[in-house]
């Protein structure tokens, strides 16, 4: 490879993580949107409402279904990536304030790097430890604070949530995509299959759904759009075109997106020592990434797909 297509292959990366780290920052507004607008109490039904009528939209958009090995595939990255995650996420904005929960999800690159290392036979450099750290390090200044009113359950699921997504990120990476099948359709299909296993679950322990007024629809439709069919798929596009661990790094953006709204739109105050784990935080971010080009590990996958009977929406 020349000199002048390495650059060019480092620029592509980098404009990729730099429009995938839109996703984290929308993500950060999920927390102040659940505890200021939706029902409280529900975080299995919030997650079902953010994730099956995004999927089913997308499923009739693409009309693409899953086939033969992916079925499996798509079930596992589902609950990994939404099915376990959202749940997760959800009780963790419920029973944390804002920016406690957001910030747990820097947790995330850690167990990244451990999974990769498995996974992908990806073994951390020194730049991605110390990010680690720096990110273990930022959760500790702005969760470990004298008034700081914390809930071991919520705490356990932000953790558990963080795990979850970098497992499913780390397998997105090494499963890629069937041949012919775009983000988009990837997204679709793991948010339906992820709002499925999701479905029993709050009918199961939460009951029947709550009535809703103007704010909490409003809610759940910035969530679903904006927050959930848009961002992830700037996300899965990350993941195919940029290194996994790179894009579980940039969810260090997330408690810094939550830190910032908490304080302008919610009036939350932030201490010195707050502030000096967000810039932590976002110094880890950029100790994280990998901007070279990834380096292809195998064939691509060309598993067959098969068209959905779905008519396209008019």
């Amino acid at each position: 490879m020349t000199t002048r297509t390495a650059r060019s292959a480092d620029s592509r990366v980098a404009g990729t993580l730099a429009l995938t780290a839109l996703t984290p920052v929308v993500w950060g507004s999920t927390y102040a949107v659940t505890t200021e607008f939706l029902p409280p109490d529900r975080p299995l039904f919030t997650a079902l409402m953010r994730a099956l009528p995004a999927g089913l939209a997308l499923l009739a958009l693409t009309r693409v279904l899953p086939h033969g090995r992916w079925i499996g595939r798509v079930a596992c990255l589902a609950i990994l990536n939404i099915g376990a995650f959202f749940p997760l996420l959800f009780l963790a904005a419920y029973r944390l304030p804002g920016g406690v929960a957001a910030v747990l999800s820097a947790v995330a690159p850690v167990f990244a790097l451990v999974i990769a290392a498995v996974a992908l036979g990806d073994k951390p450099g020194g730049r991605a430890l110390l990010g680690g750290v720096a990110g273990v390090v930022g959760v500790a200044l702005v969760v470990l604070r004298a008034n700081a009113q914390l809930d071991t359950v919520g705490v356990l699921a932000g953790l558990g949530a963080a795990a979850s997504m970098a497992a499913g990120t780390v397998l997105s990476k090494k499963w890629g995509r069937p041949d012919g099948v775009g983000p988009l359709a990837m997204t679709g299909w793991q948010l339906t299959a992820g709002g499925l296993f999701i479905a029993p679950l709050a009918l199961l322990i939460e009951g029947a759904p709550p009535a809703l007024d103007a704010e909490a629809v409003g809610g759940y439709l910035y969530l679903g759009v904006i927050g959930t069919a848009v961002a992830y798929w700037l996300w899965f596009r990350g993941i195919a075109r940029a290194s996994a661990t790179s894009v579980v790094f940039l969810g260090l953006l997330s408690p810094v997106s939550a830190a910032v709204i908490g304080w302008v739109v919610l009036g939350q105050a932030l201490t010195a020592l707050q502030v000096l784990g967000v810039a932590i935080a976002l110094g880890g971010t950029l100790l994280g990434q990998k901007t070279a080009a990834p380096k292809v590990t195998g064939s691509p996958d060309t598993s067959p797909v098969v068209a959905a009977s779905v008519p396209v929406p008019r």
